[in-house]
């Protein structure tokens, strides 16, 4: 079922008597700023829209379609992008195979006195976005601050998203030199940031050239100028996320290749140790063995051979292992 909601603003101020079936009027009005959201919208009735409005068939299309990248597009009348914001479960899942992050797609057409923002998940929360917009001045600098308020929202997903992968992969590297972690746990967990990681560079990436584009392409040149600050942090944040992705997936496979060593040397030590005391046991073996032959031998059924053999057994034992230890392999 389609939900709407929305908001505009007449001579700078914000007002509440938004009206779905209006919104070519508040665009076709020089003192009214306007935003709309939709979520879940039916296909027939933004269609029905996007006739009234001009809008492009493809870009309403790909609003509704599945599994549409981030993209930016621009047109003769309005811009359209599509963007992900990604919020960090919390609780985070008991099951270490089960993703931290949840994405959330976003598509908007840019008009010259309005914001349209379609919404298919309904987990997003939408009113900081609303809330930002009055930090901006609503109206006071056109649409590029209503864009320039959802992407920043969704930006700043972005950074929550990256610092929670981060301190999972400190943690990891706690767990990879520790003698009590389970190593089978330890590579689930490690397979799974990787998987994150992935996930969340496909959505950060792109948002350079998002902004990029947005940037360029905003309607009123005196705003644009006001704005162009803001933009530029926006893009310097975006640039910082993609960068910390990037350095995150370096470590995350650091991490399972250590892992993947550390084992490796974990079995060497063992092998090396096994082979040490096979040595040790192998001589009194190698002594009892020489005496107990059915041969006749110098000091066999004697008292002093028996104390011959357990004394040469008691030196080499104790020689072996003295020299084991001195080159670690005990």
């Amino acid at each position: 079922m389609t939900h709407v909601r929305g908001r505009i603003w007449r001579d700078g101020s914000a007002q509440d008597d938004f009206e779905f079936s209006a919104i070519s009027d508040y665009l076709a009005s020089d003192d009214t700023l306007m935003w709309c959201d939709i979520y879940d919208p039916d296909h027939a009735i933004l269609k029905d829209l996007a006739q009234e409005l001009h809008l492009n068939s493809w870009a309403v299309e790909d609003a509704i379609a599945d599994a549409e990248r981030t993209k930016a597009a621009s047109y003769k009348t309005h811009t359209f992008f599509t963007v992900y914001a990604v919020t960090v479960r919390t609780p985070p899942p008991e099951d270490a195979s089960e993703s931290t992050l949840q994405t959330h797609r976003i598509s908007a057409f840019v008009l010259p006195r309005g914001l349209i923002t379609v919404r298919l998940s309904p987990d997003f929360d939408i009113d900081p976005v609303s809330r930002r917009f009055d930090e901006l001045g609503g109206q006071e600098h056109g649409v590029g601050s209503l864009v320039h308020g959802l992407l920043d929202v969704v930006v700043d997903g972005h950074f929550d998203a990256v610092q929670c992968l981060d301190d999972g992969i400190e943690t990891l590297e706690d767990e990879l030199f520790s003698d009590q972690a389970p190593r089978g746990g330890l590579q689930r967990k490690t397979f799974q940031f990787r998987k994150d990681l992935v996930a969340l560079r496909r959505v950060v990436l792109p948002m350079r050239e998002v902004v990029t584009l947005i940037q360029h392409r905003r309607m009123d040149a005196r705003t644009a100028i006001e704005l162009d600050p803001v933009y530029a942090d926006l893009y310097d944040h975006v640039l910082r996320v993609s960068e910390w992705t990037e350095s995150l997936r370096d470590m995350v496979t650091t991490v399972f290749e250590t892992n993947l060593s550390l084992q490796d040397a974990r079995l060497n030590m063992v092998m090396k140790k096994l082979t040490g005391w096979a040595a040790i046991i192998a001589v009194p073996t190698a002594i009892t063995g020489f005496y107990g032959q059915n041969v006749l031998y110098p000091g066999i059924d004697t008292t002093g051979g028996f104390v011959v053999s357990t004394a040469i057994i008691a030196v080499l034992v104790v020689v072996l292992y003295v020299m084991f230890k001195k080159r670690d392999w005990l």
